[in-house]
């Protein structure tokens, strides 16, 4: 599939949910807990109404809110990061028994000349008896390789820049099973074209090349599209700003040639989440513990599917380290993040981490050395 042609196809898509975000102007709330008083708490666009002296009531819709934020940063994968990021919230049914819908769209360009446009749902119905949660991006992507096994343990490294155009569209769909148990099914199509392996002209003994041509993979672009079976268990209070409960998710993956994966292949994907608050009078005094890992099970999955560090669904993991920085057949990560208020008007706030991440080989698809 032509990746222009794709991505265009996703814009059209996601014009019906662009134009209902338009009908609404609210900023989402925060949380609501339990002994929490919210009447102090500030966010962004509080402050550009302070700034301009424009200070309209805002007082949030309950079941409908809507924000337009800026995206600034830096990630040494990308260098700095300059875009634009909406956030829809909403309830598909009572509040008082249904868990907050979250719908966010973010488009980013950076100073290494990376695009990258995604779209992200995480949507509940009536009573939580039916959750969908879809991930489409499309990037034009690039990394700095450091290779696998003893290739990637160099000191100092050795790195491999690659680009790479990645459109990822991915779709699952959960039934309430139990009290806060579901199970679902999902199908996603992750494709990669116009992979430039920069050095692989000069050294052509880059660690990308050998480990496709061996293989049996085209170094220029690869698919791995697959159909998913989950089980997920979920008590979180919040999607995306949780402050008690926890998550956990079991997905196997199977990425059949008539999908069409280059290879076929089967993985395992586990993910745990747990969220302690350590204050009563200040739950934003938070720990929140997080392990997530990615397995092959069977078959061949190309260089840049093997999981890695910041390859989960997020692109979270590993932080501090770049994209691909550890990777093999099988990826294990552990964090432990402590988060905390600065300000008193919670406008400001901190977290410290600390983070754990292995990557190994199969025992039958040996890595190169």
């Amino acid at each position: 599939m032509n990746s222009t042609r794709a991505f265009a196809i996703i814009i059209l898509l996601l014009a019906p949910f662009l134009a209902c975000a338009q009908e609404e102007d609210a900023i989402p709330e925060t949380p609501k807990i339990t002994g929490l008083d919210t009447a102090g708490v500030k966010d962004l666009p509080d402050l550009f109404l302070k700034l301009t002296k424009n200070q309209k009531n805002r007082e949030p819709k309950v079941n409908s809110s809507l924000a337009l934020l800026p995206g600034i940063g830096y990630n040494p994968s990308y260098g700095f990061l300059f875009g634009a990021n909406i956030v829809k919230t909403s309830y598909k049914g009572d509040p008082a028994h249904t868990k907050v819908s979250v719908a966010q769209l973010d488009v980013s360009y950076t100073t290494k000349g990376l695009f990258i446009a995604r779209f992200r749902h995480n949507i509940f119905k009536e009573h939580n008896l039916w959750n969908f949660q879809g991930n489409w991006q499309f990037n034009r992507g690039y990394m700095l390789d450091y290779g696998l096994g003893d290739t990637a343990r160099r000191d100092p490294p050795v790195t491999y820049p690659i680009r790479f155009n990645y459109l990822k569209l991915s779709e699952k769909v959960y039934r309430k099973i139990g009290s806060n148990l579901f199970a679902g099914m999902g199908v996603s199509f992750d494709m990669r074209n116009k992979i430039d392996d920069k050095l692989y002209d000069t050294v052509r003994t880059t660690p990308h090349a050998r480990f496709n041509l061996a293989n049996g993979f085209n170094p220029e672009h690869y698919n791995v599209n697959g159909l998913m079976a989950i089980i997920q268990y979920n008590t979180r209070d919040h999607p995306n700003r949780a402050y008690k409960g926890m998550y956990a998710d079991l997905n196997f993956r199977f990425n059949p040639t008539w999908m069409g994966s280059t290879k076929a292949s089967g993985q395992l994907y586990t993910e745990f989440r747990k969220y302690i608050p350590l204050s009563r009078k200040n739950p934003d005094r938070t720990l929140a513990l997080w392990y997530y890992g990615s397995y092959l099970l069977w078959g061949k999955i190309p260089y840049l599917e093997l999981p890695g560090t910041a390859y989960d669904p997020y692109l979270r993991s590993g932080r501090a380290y770049t994209m691909g920085r550890f990777k093999g057949q099988h990826y294990m990560y552990g964090e432990a993040e402590y988060r905390f208020p600065i300000t008193r008007n919670r406008l400001l706030a901190g977290v410290a981490f600390l983070n754990l991440q292995s990557a190994s080989e199969s025992g039958k698809v040996p890595l190169l050395k």
